[in-house]
């Protein structure tokens, strides 16, 4: 009866530490993930594809990351995208990496976004289901 008692008051204990998380709720991943980083690319393209801007903005920070499991994943992301100096009109998309960030000045810009995108890796299907972004102060 000792014994059982003493197992019940150490899992209670146990229980209280070990689960912070709910299965199938977001759960904290690296910003350093691979699936993270196509789909913080995929999120810069959706913001670039939607602004007037004349220039291309890319990712400068990786705020924060998170992990669905849903029919795939779903990341959330804070991100922040900065602008360029590459013009919209002379370099693609796939071009975002050559890309230098604006010197400082009055076309540095940089916006805090938040990004939802659902990822089915299988079907090499990705998508920006939500952004919202507010320039940085």
């Amino acid at each position: 009866m000792l014994l059982l008692f003493s197992g019940l008051c150490l899992c209670s204990i146990v229980s209280c530490q070990r689960y912070t998380s709910v299965p199938g709720s977001p759960y904290n991943i690296s910003t350093d993930n691979k699936g993270v980083l196509k789909a913080v690319l995929h999120g810069a393209y959706s913001f670039n594809n939607q602004t007037n801007d004349a220039f291309l903005f890319k990712p400068s920070a990786i705020e924060k990351a998170e992990r669905q499991l849903v029919k795939g994943f779903k990341y959330i992301l804070e991100v922040d995208l900065s602008r360029t100096v590459c013009l919209k009109k002379r370099h693609k998309e796939a071009d975002l990496a050559n890309c230098k960030f604006q010197p400082d000045g009055l076309l540095q810009q940089t916006f805090h976004c938040d990004f939802e995108v659902w990822t089915m890796p299988w079907l090499r299907f990705m998508k920006t289901t939500y952004f919202v972004c507010s320039p940085s102060d």
